[in-house]
C-alpha cells in the first residue's frame, strides 16, 4: 500500500512540475508618435517598443498586416483607441520639441504617448 501511495505522489509531483509555467507578469512599455499626413486630417503612427535602433533608420510606422500599406487613423483618438484594443494602457502624453522648434509651435503632430502592458515573462523575447 505504501508503494502505491508513493508512486501516486511521485507521478502527481512530476505532472505538476511539467505543466508549471512562469506566470510572472512583467510591465513592458512603448511610445507612440502621431504624425499628421500632409494636406489631410488623417494620421500615421510610429511605435517604438524599445528595440535596438539600426544604423540605417528603421521604419516604425504601423502598417496594415494584409496589404502592407501604412495604417491610417482618422484622429489621434482613433489611434489611442486602437492601442487600447490591443491591451495597452496610456500612462503619459506630452508634446516634444525637436530641431529648434518650440513647444508652442508643435501642434498636434508631435505629441508623444507612452503606454504600458502586462505580459507573462515567458511571452517576452
Amino acid at each position: 500500500m505504501k508503494k502505491l501511495i508513493f508512486t501516486f505522489l511521485l507521478f502527481t509531483a512530476i505532472t505538476f512540475t511539467i505543466t508549471a509555467q512562469d506566470t510572472t507578469l512583467v510591465e513592458q512599455y512603448c511610445k507612440l508618435i502621431a504624425t499628421g499626413k500632409m494636406f489631410s486630417n488623417k494620421f500615421h503612427v510610429s511605435i517604438d517598443f524599445g528595440d535596438v535602433e539600426q544604423k540605417w533608420h528603421k521604419d516604425y510606422r504601423l502598417k496594415d498586416e494584409q496589404t502592407g500599406k501604412l495604417k491610417e487613423f482618422n484622429s489621434i483618438i482613433d489611434a489611442l483607441n486602437y492601442m487600447g484594443a490591443q491591451g495597452w494602457t496610456l500612462i503619459n502624453a506630452f508634446p516634444m520639441a525637436t530641431d529648434g522648434v518650440t513647444v508652442s509651435q508643435i501642434g498636434t503632430s508631435a505629441f508623444h504617448y507612452y503606454f504600458k502592458k502586462l505580459f507573462k515573462r515567458s511571452e517576452i523575447n
